[in-house]
């Protein structure tokens, strides 16, 4: 039988996502972009997509556009631990890649909490089976980071860093829209949707010693909490409302 244009823009796409030309989670040229590329309406355009849809190959979101389908990363919330070692357990190969390294005069709400008017700052972005999967900023008193270098920063989290036995942390989250400069780095569009995550880390003795900054392009990632115990309310434990 032969195929309608609508079919054969799906078959190419088909072979694009076979060959690994588009990995997993990454975005697709935009439905205009294909139109072009493919001489075709975007009425057709769509259709063709809707199609690989039905057979689990793409998928869109509001904000974002089509993209290549992918269960969402599963983060845990109810332990302290790394990006990395979280990709680990789910089989994901992770990268650190350091855009940033230097130590600035610590931003007020930093000072604040950390105590130090020099800081640390690192930023960087992790890869998950190379392609980015979140922009992390790190704040570090100067008296921690003196004796680290890049390459430290490269190969191993702050954590083993720093020589401080970690007592826990607490970390807040909220919905954002991407920065440009947020969203060139993460490969999305600018102003889609985000996951922005603060987390500040304490010592044993409570004292805090790291500030975090994670910025998640929101179709890739979720976070899980085990609530152990039932409560008379519905409402999400932890819920907070923003000023």
């Amino acid at each position: 039988m032969r195929q309608t244009r609508y079919q054969h823009i799906a078959e190419a796409l088909r072979a694009r996502l076979d060959s690994g030309e588009l990995g997993a989670g990454r975005l697709l040229p935009s439905e205009s972009e294909l139109s072009h590329e493919y001489g075709a309406s975007r009425v057709t355009v769509r259709r063709a997509l809707e199609l690989l849809r039905l057979e689990g190959l793409v998928d869109s979101r509001q904000g974002f556009g089509w993209f290549v389908a992918a269960d969402p990363l599963r983060q845990v919330l109810g332990r302290l631990g790394t990006i990395e070692s979280q990709l680990a357990g789910e089989g994901v190969q992770s990268e650190r890649r350091v855009l940033d390294f230097r130590f600035v005069a610590a931003p007020p709400r930093v000072q604040t909490i950390l105590g130090s008017e020099t800081v640390l700052r690192v930023r960087r972005l992790n890869m998950a089976d190379g392609e980015p999967f979140a922009l992390v900023t790190v704040w570090c008193p100067e008296r921690y980071g003196a004796e680290l270098s890049r390459a430290d920063v490269e190969r191993s989290p702050f954590y083993e860093l720093i020589g401080v036995a970690l007592g826990g942390a607490v970390q807040t989250i909220g919905a954002a829209a991407a920065s440009s400069h947020d969203a060139e780095l993460l490969g999305i569009p600018t102003g889609s949707p985000v996951l922005r995550c603060e987390r500040i880390t304490s010592s044993e003795s409570g004292v805090a010693v790291l500030v975090s900054e994670h910025v998640f392009p929101a179709h890739l990632t979720e976070f899980v909490v085990d609530l152990a115990h039932a409560d008379a309310s519905i409402a999400p434990s932890g819920l907070r409302l923003v000023d």
